[in-house]
Formats: structure tokens, sequence, C-alpha cells
């Protein structure tokens, strides 16, 4: 395996990101997909999460997918009724500027008797610095952050923005191993999935192996896809590396992105800016 510092193929990301999630991709984007073959058939991306790299990259045609059913209501919403997404939110920014606790309290109890994606967006951009965090009963748990969320016409400007970028994408409810069985020959596959170091405190309801991730990856390049893992790389401003095991000779490149300092850790101490604690994620590639 060797590290690459080459950046063949630029596109740019959105002018704001859509959803406020920690670990999300949105500020390093560009620098993902730089890397992306320069020639492809199709886009896979299993995880889709924020699409924040789906978005950058704008595919000619692609599948994304999520094991979060909101998430995937929120995509649908985005392609094909975006007034009632933005509509929704204007609504319940208004409220909560007029009442912020008692509104946040509302919505978030809201969704957790009755999962949804209109709920998860607002949701998302005021939660406490996007910790988007579920407990083992798949409930959301994070409090209401200090911040002011972005205004109504700001949203709903992102909201159209992200269309255009996402309109010829097929989104699936679907777990990873049947969103990567579609890959085939010539294909790009972006695997950003739960991270090793953090998937228990911000996932605690879903269940991920990563082990069959590996297979999956496997057999996608055994298939001809090009395949590329976001996963843990270094925390402590490089003081720790965390090991990720993978079969000899999967991934031909490994990759180091600076992405400043961890807003979880920030979140685990109060909102303190942490000190020490700037994060690089690691970047596998098949090829």
């Amino acid at each position: 395996m060797t590290t690459s510092t080459l950046l063949p193929n630029i596109c740019f990301r959105p002018k704001g990101q859509l959803l406020k999630w920690v670990g999300n991709k949105f500020n390093y984007a560009e620098e993902i997909v730089s890397y992306f073959p320069l020639e492809y058939n199709k886009y896979i991306e299993p995880f889709v999460g924020t699409g924040a790299v789906l978005a950058t990259f704008c595919p000619r045609e692609a599948i994304a997918g999520d094991t979060l059913l909101p998430l995937i209501e929120i995509w649908d919403f985005v392609r094909q009724c975006p007034e009632k997404l933005v509509e929704h939110y204007r609504v319940n920014i208004a409220r909560l500027n007029c009442n912020r606790e008692k509104t946040y309290n509302t919505i978030i109890e809201r969704y957790n008797n009755h999962p949804n994606g209109l709920d998860l967006s607002i949701l998302s951009r005021t939660c406490y610095g996007g910790v988007v965090r579920f407990t083992k009963e798949g409930k959301m748990s994070t409090p209401m952050g200090p911040h002011k969320p972005i205004s109504a016409n700001s949203f709903g400007e992102r909201v159209y923005e992200w269309r255009e970028r996402v309109e010829k994408v097929k989104f699936l409810h679907a777990t990873f191993e049947s969103t990567m069985s579609l890959a085939e020959k010539g294909d790009i596959v972006y695997c950003d999935p739960p991270y090793i170091d953090s998937q228990s405190i911000l996932y605690g309801s879903q269940k991920f192996n990563f082990n069959e991730l590996i297979r999956q990856i496997q057999i996608c390049k055994q298939k001809g896809a090009s395949v590329v893992l976001s996963i843990d790389g270094r925390k402590k401003s490089g003081g720790k590396e965390i090991k990720v095991e993978t079969p000899h000779h999967l991934f031909e490149r490994e990759i180091f992105l600076d992405c400043g300092s961890s807003m979880l850790r920030r979140f685990q101490n109060g909102g303190k800016i942490m000190v020490g604690e700037d994060v690089h994620d690691r970047l596998l590639l098949t090829w």
C-alpha cells in the first residue's frame, strides 16, 4: 500500500451543507472526490448519510442507499417535493425562534415517537453541533445546540441547489450489502460507514459489521469496480492511530485527510474548545 498526494480530478461542493451532521464530509468532499477515477459507468454510495460527497461529485448516474429511513425520506423530498421540506423548516424554525427549548423538545419527542425525514431535517440543524446521536433503542438523544440555525430562506436555497446535484440519483432504503451488490465493472463505490472508534457513541441502535463490509469491498473489486473507503485514521492530533485490519493487497493506496478539531470530543466535554484533539481520516483506495 502506498501513500498518494495526487489530485487528478476536481469537483466543487455546494455553497452550503444541507444537513448539519457531525462526521459529514462536506468540508473535504472536494479532496475525496479528487481521487475518484476520471472515467466511470455509475457511482454507488451505500452509506449516503448527508450526501456531501455525492453532491460534490454530481454523478451522471448514481445509486445511494442508507439503512436510516428518515434520511432516505429527506432525499426523496429534495428530489420530488422540495417545497414541502422547505415549508416544514420555515414553520418550525419560526416556532423555535419564539420558544427554543419547548419547540426543540416537541420536535425531538415527535421524531422519537414517529421517526420521519421532515423532523430529522430540523433536528440535524438545531441539535448540539450536529451530533446526531442515537440510543440503543433508536431514539435520538442529542440536546438542543446554542447556535442560531440558518434562516428558512438559506435552507430553501440549499435545498434547491442540492436538488439539481442529486436529481439523477436513485435513493434506496437498503443495507450496504444490498446496495453494493449492484456494483459492476467500471463503477465507483464510495463507502463512508460508521467509524470503528465512535460507532457505539453515535450509532447505538445501528448494527454494523466491518468485516462484512470488507468482504463486500472484495467482491466489488473482483467485479472490476473501484472502491474508496473512508474510515478512522488518526486522533489526538496524530498521537493516536486507529488500527484497521484489512486483507493484504485489498487496498493499494492510503491517504490521510486533515479534518480539524473533533466536534464529538467538544460535545463530550461540554462545548469546551479542545486542544490536541485534531482528527485525520483515513482514505483507502483499491487501485
